[in-house]
């Protein structure tokens, strides 16, 4: 049975332009498949573990051949479950708000937990890392208020999706596809732009 996962990267709950865009695409994806699976993840909600001293040590001693200490077991149990938890679908929808050029850093933090070796990525010394989410596609959301294409310098540089998309495609992820709404704070109008968003949302959920 296929399962969609949304991963939404906003604390701003109704209030965020790319959880409503989330919820436009989750909309349409349930009335094009009413068998499927549909479940969310808000990167906020607090089941996030931390990436700190001990699990960079577990990860280390993974590299090294070495056995994990008790503390080190304890935290890669927790980082194991959040994997499993991700893993667990097969299609994903990421709602990703711009913060300061780059993606929030609880998006960040979720990456950082679930990149280990053997889970995420496999490395050859010669050849490498390789990608180990095989067989699923993700479709994402960006938004930003200020930057936006062709604005120019002073409004911004985006950090966020080429780092994200670098990071699905590191991972195995390579059926990407995205929904972009990017308002102008000066235009005094966005309406017809987050129409336009919107209604992209509701017709790739359609055949995702």
């Amino acid at each position: 049975m296929s399962t969609l996962l949304h991963i939404s990267a906003s604390p701003r709950g109704a209030a965020s332009e790319s959880r409503t865009l989330a919820d436009t695409f989750v909309g349409a994806y349930r009335d094009a498949n009413p068998d499927r699976t549909i479940t969310h993840w808000d990167l906020w909600d607090g089941s996030l573990p931390t990436f700190g001293p001990e699990a960079a040590g577990a990860k280390m001693a993974i590299f090294g051949g070495e056995t994990f200490t008790a503390a080190q077991t304890a935290v890669w149990q927790a980082i194991d479950a959040t994997f499993n938890r991700f893993n667990g679908a097969d299609r994903y929808l990421f709602s990703v708000p711009m913060w300061n050029a780059g993606v929030p850093y609880i998006l960040k933090q979720f990456i950082d937990v679930v990149s280990q070796p053997g889970l995420v990525f496999g490395f050859d010394p010669n050849e490498g890392y390789r990608g180990l989410l095989h067989g699923k596609k993700a479709a994402v959301v960006y938004t930003s208020s200020v930057y936006g294409e062709g604005r120019g310098p002073a409004f911004g540089t985006d950090f966020q999706k080429p780092y994200f998309e670098d990071w699905l495609t590191w991972a195995g992820i390579t059926d990407i596809t995205s929904v972009e709404f990017r308002p102008n704070l000066a235009t005094a109008d966005p309406d017809e732009g987050r129409r336009n968003a919107h209604a992209q949302a509701r017709e790739i959920a359609k055949t995702f």
